[in-house]
């Protein structure tokens, strides 16, 4: 009845908001207008134009059906004032979507930023870190400018935030202590019970993180996600032909979480005389129970502090560990699997592509640069066409929707990685010709922002400038680093005045709400305290720039060469029989040097 009515007077048309986020934006946006609370399933009625008359996100079929007998009848009755309202919401739409120039743009400090992190601070949870409250969503842009302002102030109240954080999220049920990977959020303020599904941009993020705080404290846990959520991607999110899935549903049979939860008797049967260590590990019993008898595994202390507490020898309980999870994956690779959304997105898969480039310079797994070559060159040679466009779906062998700007955004971001970690100058070009196309397609010089759809996308009743970030950071703020990096590398001081400008505008934003803009935050960071060029050249500087790159270093942009080329960057520096370290400020640099250890003494943060 429900579909008849719908067919009978509506063009329906069903919108894959991930492959679609511009077309999402606007109406969620029209929604919001007609003070109507946000959120998904989203439903909008438009004219034939695509201009909104009407909207709301879920709906009981009673009620649905009245609303729309409703409005098909106004409609009928009302065409005049229909498209008068329709046109006066489509300019509101328009309005909203106009970037407010900064006309002051004022010098920020330290102090400010100080301010902004102290009053940020008071929303901790200094219990399970995180946010306050629940639901507890990760949000991993967030966490990198912590780790990252922590970092270079020796901030240890920050750092020990952080640390609570990564620490709580690993040990939870947010975490698949199974197969590795990580649940779209918790819905207690815990970490414990995960709405189960699971994303490739939280799950490539989150690596990225947890390689950046492996490099700073060396803690073994941090080792461990990693590798186990690029063993979960691998097995799980990865393409015959090596392109990256979208995510996994959190039901299978019908049911949300049946696929990832245990009862006693099934753990007893697989484990057996083991299910007593076992249950004392993962807590099952009353800390682990969810409902109806069946179990979230969900640990409350590491595998060394554990053992120590249970008079284990370490490295034999974590063998067991293995062994366990071993066991249950096998078991649980025998249930009806949750269902997998199959698209492959650029912009997803650039963020899969520069985690994996982050976890080969934290652990030295030549495996994880590997696939993050043959990925991104999977993009390059199925959606990167031969007219410069870059494409942002694919699946099946076809392409159809041309890339927003943050799938070249966070696409020239992963060549950059792959670059500055492979040294093959391949990635430093095709990264400075999608540059190009981007400052052609969607550069703003009015607002001296990017749009969001490109000048020769089809005409929608808006154009978004997206600077706030979220779950994922936002694509000016990701292009605003991109035109740092480049002009570092390049030596191309309009890049570098560009980027600046652009954080500039965006000072005030943080000011006032810094977790709405971290990403940013982090461009701030760099820009506030000294940034270093650290450039290696000669026959062994592929080894030495691991060495190098095996530190945290977000105050520093690192670049080497094992071979004499026509680069700014490595002009009168190439020696065949040596490798040298350059340290350099804005292209100034102290004498060369040829030990890691002497070239860190200039480095190393202030």
């Amino acid at each position: 009845l429900v579909a008849q009515f719908m067919n009978e007077h509506f063009v329906c048309i069903k919108v894959d908001r991930e492959e679609r986020p511009d077309i999402d934006h606007i109406y969620m946006t029209a929604v919001h207008m007609m003070n109507q609370q946000g959120g998904w399933p989203l439903n909008c009625i438009a004219l034939p134009d695509g201009k909104p008359i009407w909207g709301g996100t879920y709906f009981p079929r009673e009620q649905w059906l009245e609303a729309l007998g409703q409005v098909h009848a106004y409609y009928r009755q009302n065409p005049q004032n229909t498209r008068q309202h329709a046109a006066d919401l489509a300019e509101g739409i328009r309005q909203n979507s106009i970037f407010q120039v900064e006309s002051q743009l004022q010098t920020f400090t330290h102090n400010e930023v100080h301010n902004s992190v102290r009053k940020w601070s008071l929303q901790f949870d200094r219990e399970h870190g995180g946010q306050k409250g629940a639901p507890k969503f990760p949000l991993p842009v967030n966490l990198e400018f912590l780790l990252h302002y922590g970092y270079q102030y020796a901030d240890q109240d920050i750092r020990k935030h952080v640390d609570l954080t990564l620490t709580s999220m690993a040990r939870g049920g947010i975490y698949d202590q199974v197969g590795g990977g990580f649940a779209r959020y918790s819905v207690d303020p815990v970490w414990k019970v995960p709405h189960f599904e699971k994303m490739l941009y939280d799950n490539a993020q989150l690596i990225r993180l947890y390689s950046s705080a492996y490099q700073l404290s060396g803690k073994e846990l941090y080792a461990d996600v990693i590798r186990q959520s690029i063993d979960f991607t691998r097995r799980e999110l990865l393409s015959p032909e090596g392109a990256f899935y979208s995510a996994l549903d959190a039901d299978s049979e019908g049911e949300e979480g049946k696929y990832y939860i245990w009862n006693k008797e099934e753990l007893e049967d697989l484990l057996g005389g083991d299910f007593e260590l076992f249950s004392e590990y993962y807590n099952v019993n009353a800390t682990g129970l969810w409902e109806q008898g069946r179990y979230i595994l969900y640990r409350t202390s590491d595998p060394e502090e554990f053992a120590g507490e249970q008079g284990l020898d370490y490295r034999w309980f974590k063998e067991k560990i293995g062994e366990w999870n071993s066991i249950l994956l096998t078991a649980r690779s025998k249930r009806v699997a949750p269902g997998l959304d199959d698209k492959s997105l650029t912009s997803w898969s650039s963020l899969m592509i520069s985690a994996l480039v982050h976890a080969y310079d934290a652990i030295g797994e030549q495996p994880y640069l590997e696939l993050a070559i043959s990925s991104a060159s999977l993009i390059r040679k199925n959606m990167w066409s031969e007219d410069r466009v870059l494409y942002r779906n694919y699946k099946d062998g076809h392409r159809t929707i041309p890339g927003f700007h943050i799938d070249y955004a966070l696409y020239i971001e992963a060549c950059l990685d792959l670059y500055s970690s492979s040294l093959d100058k391949n990635w430093l070009e095709l990264a400075i010709e999608l540059t190009e196309t981007t400052m052609d397609q969607f550069f703003d010089p009015g607002t001296d922002m990017f749009n969001y759809n490109g000048k020769n996308a089809e005409l929608l009743i808006s154009n978004n400038v997206e600077t706030q970030d979220n779950v994922i950071p936002s694509s000016n703020s990701v292009m605003a680093h991109n035109l740092f990096r480049l002009g570092h590398l390049m030596l191309k001081r309009e890049y570098l005045d560009l980027s600046a400008t652009m954080m500039k505008q965006m000072q005030g934003r943080f000011e006032q709400y810094p977790h709405g803009f971290a990403n940013w935050g982090r461009l701030m960071l760099m820009s506030l305290n000294p940034y270093y060029e650290i450039v290696v050249a000669g026959p062994s500087a592929k080894s030495m720039l691991s060495t190098i790159k095996s530190e945290y270093l977000p105050h520093a942009l690192v670049a080497g060469s094992t071979e004499d080329i026509a680069h700014p960057l490595f002009q009168n520096r190439f020696d065949n029989n040596k490798t040298q370290i350059f340290v350099c400020r804005d292209n100034v640099c102290r004498l060369p040097v040829e030990n890691p250890e002497e070239a860190r003494k200039i480095f190393q943060v202030e």
